[in-house]
């Protein structure tokens, strides 16, 4: 799956853009990236979800317990990966019916993410039990919103283009010709909005930091959720 978008959508992370300054390496433009993942997947379908963003995805070399899913309702789109192992108790929670899956579940928790205020984000992924990540792209109000489930079972990656647009992949070979060293892992137990930027809510306390990777790494950087320091005393 693949989802691109251009900066009057989202702002790339500073760190991202910085790992591609500090050890610039050849990149292409969104456009590029598009024509590299559907000749790669040919039975891939594109959606335009606005004039400066789309969406991608495929059912290729999909693994059966890591299937990839994708659905549109009410100006929301979304691309999911994995299970949920509470998908059934979900359902009930959040009144969907008996054949609804989980990128619909997904979706129908964002809305109330939305809609419910103090619904927060940390309480809405909380409750996702499973191996996952999605990215959803909300058109009536272009918000864009990623998430990794706390185990990092279902990688995803983000990087930055050479035009500047924003690139969520679970393919980091497709994001890695168009972004370079401006590249990343999406760190596990996080999510990624237009509005907070990139928090964790597993640990929802706790900043996530960047640092440089090694320049024999894939990566630019390297995002971490940081851990409380614990004093211990003796007696």
């Amino acid at each position: 799956m693949l989802a691109v978008f251009s900066s009057t959508i989202i702002s790339p992370p500073e760190e991202l853009i910085q790992a591609g300054n500090r050890t610039p390496s050849p990149k292409k433009k969104s456009s590029s990236l598009l024509d590299d993942f559907t000749h790669r997947f040919p039975s891939s379908v594109t959606l335009s979800i606005s004039p400066h963003s789309y969406m991608s995805y495929t059912h290729e070399n999909q693994i059966f317990l890591q299937p990839r899913e994708f659905a549109v309702k009410d100006e929301i789109f979304c691309m999911f990966k994995g299970t949920l192992d509470n998908l059934a108790s979900l359902k009930q929670q959040y009144g969907l019916g008996k054949s609804a899956n989980e990128v619909i579940l997904v979706m129908e928790a964002y809305r109330a993410l939305r809609d419910r205020a103090p619904y927060t984000a940390n309480h809405m992924l909380g409750h996702l039990v499973g191996n996952f990540s999605f990215i959803i792209f909300d058109s009536s109000t272009s918000t864009v919103f990623v998430a990794s489930d706390d185990g990092g079972k279902i990688p995803l990656f983000l990087g930055i283009t050479a035009d500047g647009y924003l690139s969520f992949s679970d393919d980091a070979e497709i994001l890695r010709g168009s972004c370079g060293k401006s590249l990343a892992s999406f760190p596990p137990g996080c999510f990624f909005s237009t509005t907070s930027g990139l928090k964790s809510f597993e640990h929802p306390k706790n900043k996530v930091t960047a640092e440089p990777a090694l320049e024999e790494e894939m990566w630019g950087t390297t995002f971490k959720v940081e851990r409380p320091y614990l004093r211990t005393t003796t007696e």
